[in-house]
């Protein structure tokens, strides 16, 4: 294989949990509540979905599906739909709808697999191309920075920068030329088996994981070593 092909979210890294991002997001602007408080708002935020990386909602308001399926295309769109699930919970101030959706944009937020390090190091080693492509709403490119992650990264191809959602092949086209490699020697690597196995129309092979908290997936990028040979 000459290139390996990444999602983000739930592939290489994780988000922390609703109540560690509301809890951040309450440190951030001298908001408190009561622990009691604390991990009732966090079920409600984690039941509406508006954590982003996180649960998708469990009943998504029809006025907000239009939002919903297009929030990858655009930075606009994307804080557009996440601030509005978390308005559907009531928070003691409305400042910490922002807060807490500038909260996930951080590095801090983030947590990488225990094997992402290696096995993105063992592929560079290896001469193999590697990219990250996201349906995502804003730069992550500082998260793996922070994480010692981006020197192993060919090419980002991120859904907001191109206004193309996955399983739309063309942003894994994208990826795929950026590294001079051929779809039909490109493994696709992701959790989501619609937005990722659009890379299959490709020709591309796809290799799904599952979207885990860290400390329950350990090695199941280790296959991808694998695949490549």
């Amino acid at each position: 294989m000459a290139a390996v092909l990444f999602d983000f979210s739930g592939t290489l890294f994780r988000v922390e949990s609703t109540e560690s991002w509301l809890r951040a997001a309450l440190a951030e602007t001298g908001v408190t509540l009561s622990e009691p408080e604390l991990s009732e708002a966090a079920r409600a935020l984690d039941a509406a979905g508006a954590l982003p990386g996180g649960a998708d909602p469990e009943q998504l308001p029809e006025e907000l599906a239009g939002a919903w399926a297009l929030r990858d295309k655009s930075a606009e769109l994307h804080r557009a739909a996440y601030t509005a699930l978390s308005r559907r919970v009531p928070l003691p101030d409305p400042v910490l709808h922002d807060a807490l959706y500038e909260r996930h944009m951080t590095p801090a937020a983030w947590s990488p697999y225990p094997d992402a390090a290696g096995v993105l190091r063992t592929l560079c080693e290896r001469g193999v191309g590697v990219g990250v492509v996201s349906n995502i709403g804003w730069d992550l490119r500082p998260v793996f920075r922070e994480h010692g992650l981006d020197t192993y990264v060919g090419t980002y191809v991120l859904s907001f920068e191109h206004g193309v959602q996955k399983p739309d092949p063309r942003l894994f086209t994208v990826a795929c030329e950026a590294l001079g490699a051929d779809p039909r020697q490109t493994v696709m690597v992701g959790d989501n088996r619609v937005a990722d196995g659009g890379a299959a129309a490709l020709g591309c092979r796809v290799h799904f994981v599952d979207h885990l908290p860290v400390g329950h997936r350990p090695d199941a990028l280790l296959p991808v070593l694998d695949l490549v040979g």
